[in-house]
């Protein structure tokens, strides 16, 4: 999931900064062909390629540039594109997956990269768990090689038909057998000298402040049009936003503060910025466990109450859009049943005396001094937790918390740093938070972590997902039967049905999606997707996603050609 975090925060920094005459940056670019790349924040690089390493601790782009899966679902069109499997197929009852492997493609040492390699990735997991980061094994029984006249097949044979499983076996990184299998410890293995099969795997330089990527001699689709990949070290956003705005960086994925003023002003012609809402949705969790949270009327009262137009221009700057009746970004846009919004059970216009009605009904009239109270007297509070520093989330909820105060709930914002408040929305140890949600190919990855009642977990035991508790039991057969649903017709019917479940039971309270931010300059490289050109997220943390942007780059004097896949 990215989103914007802290970002914001900087605004004032560099918009002073560029104010000033002290700015002097030097005129020395890269040589031509080399892209110039910001997406981690590090004050120095260490050198890791591991792909399957847990926790992250791998230089971008490794799992999506260095190596690469057997599909990418590309995120803006809906739909996997062919990669290192030119095809897939469903046995029949869903039982598993058959890949068919692209023929032809070599590791950048020259091996061959065969249906082993694949299988032996997978085997990899199941013998390390800690790599399996995506939870593959949760779902798959075991991995077979088939060889025929067809080529070479890899088939996924799962423990129960569980089609959502697909995108996790999808997107995994393949890594060499011939190199892997002789590491005495994959967890902790950085793999300094890389491997793979994808088009930038050759390290060039690694120094504490720079490193680069060249191109790999084997490469599949042909060489990359980009010769190299040039990724300096910036330790913060505002020390990349000024590389950007003065031109040193070709493609970013850093939130840039009042960006057309400051960025696409300077070079209108070359600048740009796309930011589609295809993100994950930003929720105000409340916590079901705890009363009146467990009551539906209180949290359409508190979602009635929240003044969503005025939440994204304050908190986001306008860069995103309010939530829709059902939750979904343009991400499943397909997938959206707009006949539910404005419906009576849409809860996600500004209706604050629709919210004071609910209030009154559930049994928390005002008291003498304005506030909600219930039969006891018990005042109607709770406060929001947030992550202190993410200001856009910070900003949000402060227009939040006036909104609810201003129907009689007692709240207030309380800002923790991140590993407090992670620690509590996993815990589900808080009465209201502010948060992301869960993301994948289908609806149905998103939904499960917000009412399926496989996710509910304990309070006090960490859970992924669904931290505010919540297991919609009307809902239980519709996720059993989307795990065994391949027919895209059936799927609709399914997630059509769980929009109308979501609506009715609201068990979180939707805000906005996440923008997917993304800025380029063409002054040295043509070819990036935006608003005119959707082909795929302009975003660079969108992993493996961003190799659809990798291989269609090419330096502007370049002729143009074929995209490799």
């Amino acid at each position: 999931m990215t989103r914007l975090g802290g970002a914001l925060a900087h605004g004032l920094t560099l918009t002073l900064a560029l104010m000033s005459g002290a700015c002097v940056r030097p005129e020395e670019g890269p040589p031509p062909g080399v892209l110039v790349v910001s997406v981690e924040k590090q004050s120095a690089w260490v050198r890791n390629f591991n792909p399957l390493m847990p926790g992250g601790g791998a230089r971008w782009p490794t799992a999506g540039g260095v190596y690469e899966p057997l599909l990418v679902f590309n995120s803006v069109r809906g739909e996997y594109v062919p990669w290192l499997a030119t095809r897939y197929d469903w046995l029949p009852g869903a039982e598993g997956v058959v890949f068919t492997l692209r023929a032809g493609v070599r590791w950048s040492d020259g091996a061959p990269l065969t249906a082993d390699d694949v299988a032996f990735t997978f085997e990899l997991l199941k013998r390390s768990p800690a790599l399996d980061a995506g939870g593959v094994w949760r779902y798959l029984e075991r991995v077979d090689v088939e060889r025929g006249p067809e080529g070479e097949r890899v088939v996924m044979r799962l423990k129960t038909p569980h089609v959502p499983a697909l995108h996790g076996m999808a997107h995994t990184p393949i890594v060499p057998r011939h190199v892997f299998e002789a590491v005495a410890d994959p967890v902790t293995f950085t793999n300094p000298d890389p491997v793979g099969s994808g088009p930038f795997t050759q390290v060039r330089v690694f120094r504490n402040q720079v490193f680069e990527l060249g191109r790999n001699p084997h490469y599949w689709g042909g060489p990359p049009a980009v010769e190299a990949l040039r990724m300096p070290a910036y330790p913060t956003n505002d020390a990349a936003s000024l590389a950007l705005i003065f031109g040193e960086v070709d493609w970013a994925g850093d939130f840039v503060p009042a960006v057309e003023r400051t960025f696409v002003a300077r070079d209108p012609e070359h600048f740009g910025v796309w930011a589609p809402p295809v993100g994950s949705l930003v929720f105000l969790y409340p916590n079901t466990t705890r009363a009146p949270f467990d009551d539906v009327r209180i949290r359409r009262a508190i979602s009635l109450a929240i003044d969503r137009a005025r939440v994204v221009e304050v908190g986001m700057y306008g860069y995103t859009t309010p939530a829709n009746a059902v939750a979904f970004s343009e991400r499943y846009a397909r997938w959206q049943d707009k006949s539910l919004d404005g419906s009576p059970e849409d809860a996600v216009r500004f209706d604050p005396e629709a919210a004071e009605r609910l209030l009154d009904e559930a049994g928390w009239p005002r008291g003498p001094d304005g506030l909600r109270r219930g039969p006891d007297g018990t005042p109607l509070s709770a406060p929001i937790d947030v992550v202190s520093g993410w200001s856009d989330w910070v900003r949000s909820g402060q227009v939040i918390a006036r909104n609810l105060r201003a129907v009689g709930v007692d709240t207030q914002l309380r800002t923790l740093d991140f590993s407090a408040w992670f620690e509590r929305v996993q815990k589900g140890e808080f009465d209201l938070a502010i948060g992301w949600s869960d993301e994948g190919a289908t609806p149905y990855d998103f939904y499960c972590g917000l009412f399926n009642p496989e996710t509910v977990k304990l309070v006090g035991a960490l859970a992924p997902t669904n931290w505010h508790r919540f297991g919609d039991a009307e809902s239980a057969p519709l996720f059993d039967a989307f795990k065994r649903a391949t027919e895209p017709a059936e799927q609709r019917r399914l997630v059509d049905a769980l929009q109308r479940r979501f609506v009715h039971a609201l068990p979180a309270i939707p805000l906005f999606p996440n923008p997917s931010w993304g800025t380029y300059s063409t002054r040295r490289f043509t070819g990036f997707p935006t608003a005119d050109d959707p082909y795929a997220r302009l975003s660079p943390f969108a992993q493996p996603e961003a190799l659809l942007v990798m291989t269609r780059l090419r330096p502007v004097d370049a002729p143009a050609g074929e995209v490799a896949p």
